[in-house]
């Protein structure tokens, strides 16, 4: 296994930009507001053929004791006690701070080996602006630009001198990649707390905790997952920090990189428009999507909750008739494990390719026990089928008039292609092409 290595420093010393950089990626959201980072990130970094994962975490703030500064400060604490090494950040620019010195007293006790990086030192003209930091007692201190990559080499060239050539790891065949959605604060990070065992993404009673999209790479039965905590996706017209849009831009895209969308709808407060927005997202990228309705211990005991929630379902995802729908608690672990039994059935009728010649015979079948209206003058005729894609799956159908085709009679098709085909609980596509 690749070793940890966690960047820790002050709010705003360039820590997610430095990520960005070692990883090659944008995956932490980077903005002149201190703190944007509440939830560790995780990424590969290969360096000389040298291999270790890299953890972003929000900054270390020890000045107020808010509820939200206090679990950051938590998930900071947990990163560097599982890191095998740790890159202390601080801003050049600003000089030794308080907080600088907190931080160095809280490495110096984990006792791990620390590599203080004096960051946005933009060139060698600038070098003297490591100087003060010395007085931390740190022997490893390097001038670097996390902006500009000036003391990179250099820096990546110590921090990985008596690490081992890393294998390539290769992306496990069977990794099921599934996005978790959902307005704000409806238990997004609790539920992937709850699966994973242990408190691995910052949680709040505050909407809005989670900013960045993060995943969590987990094993359950030999089988390989990643969850995509999402930050909570609100109505376009509330969306106003420029950091939000671009939290939920991320959101939204790891709808495009996931499989399965596991949708989380607040039980207690029923179904909304905006939830059958966002599942309407999901549905439009042809991903399988699970309703999982949470706080369902709030909600059993209280018939009129549950007809509320029933009602709601009916009149808000009648589009969504298909997707499996689940109840359960975050909060009290209630069906949570019943998701991965719906997360592999979508998982496998996504990827399903089906014989030309069971498509035809079920075509055939659709076409005798329902034929097509005359419309006019005309009538559609089928000639054949046959599957021309997956996730979702998808069907070409080879007819003498695509123009022929009602929208009544598409829809009595897909229904009938979902039963025919054991594609009951996925989204699927059909194509008429003019033979």
């Amino acid at each position: 296994m690749n070793p940890l290595i966690a960047i820790v420093g002050r709010p705003n010393v360039g820590k997610s930009t430095l990520f960005n950089r070692l990883a090659r990626t944008r995956a932490a959201l980077v903005d002149d507001q201190p703190g944007i980072t509440r939830d560790r990130l995780y990424a590969p970094v290969e360096w000389e053929s040298k291999g270790f994962t890299l953890v972003d975490t929000g900054g270390f703030d020890d000045s107020e004791d808010a509820p939200l500064l206090q679990g950051i400060r938590n998930q900071v604490v947990k990163a560097i006690e599982e890191a095998d090494r740790i890159l202390f950040i601080v801003d050049g620019r600003d000089g030794l701070m308080p907080g600088d010195e907190k931080i160095a007293d809280v490495l110096r006790r984990s006792r791990k080996k620390v590599f203080l990086g004096v960051n946005k030192v933009d060139g060698a003209e600038h070098q003297h602006l490591t100087a003060d930091f010395y007085s931390l007692g740190f022997d490893r201190v390097y001038a670097v630009s996390a902006a500009h990559g000036y003391g990179l080499a250099a820096f990546l060239e110590a921090l990985t001198e008596d690490l081992e050539e890393s294998a390539k790891e290769e992306t496990p065949d069977d990794l099921t990649k599934v996005a978790i959605i959902g307005r704000p604060n409806v238990g997004k990070s609790s539920l992937i707390n709850r699966i994973v065992g242990s408190e691995r993404l910052l949680v709040s009673e505050l909407p809005g905790t989670t900013r960045d999209s993060v995943d969590i790479h987990f094993t359950l039965r030999g089988r390989n997952y990643v969850f995509i905590d999402t930050a909570g996706i609100r109505r376009k017209g509330r969306v106003k920090e420029k950091i939000e849009k671009f939290s939920v831009i991320k959101a939204l895209q790891s709808l495009d990189r996931c499989h399965v969308a596991l949708v989380l709808i607040d039980a207690s407060e029923g179904v909304t428009d905006q939830d059958a927005h966002i599942c309407g997202y999901a549905f439009e990228r042809g991903r399988g999507v699970i309703l999982a309705m949470n706080k369902w211990d709030l909600v059993k005991k209280d018939p009129e909750k549950k007809k509320h929630l029933a009602n709601t379902l009916d009149r808000q995802m009648s589009f969504l008739s298909f997707a499996p729908q689940l109840y359960v608690s975050a909060l009290t672990g209630e069906k949570v494990k019943n998701l991965f039994e719906k997360i592999n059935l979508l998982h496998g009728q996504l990827f399903r390719r089906v014989d030309t010649s069971v498509v035809n015979k079920a075509l055939t079948g659709m076409v005798q026990k329902n034929p097509p209206p005359k419309m006019g003058r005309g009538r559609l005729k089928f000639f054949y089928a046959t599957q021309t894609g997956v996730m979702p799956p998808s069907f070409a159908l080879f007819v003498n008039r695509p123009d022929l085709v009602h929208f009544t009679y598409e829809r009595y098709l897909l229904n009938q292609f979902r039963e025919k085909l054991e594609l009951n609980e996925v989204p699927i596509r059909l194509k008429f092409k003019k033979k």
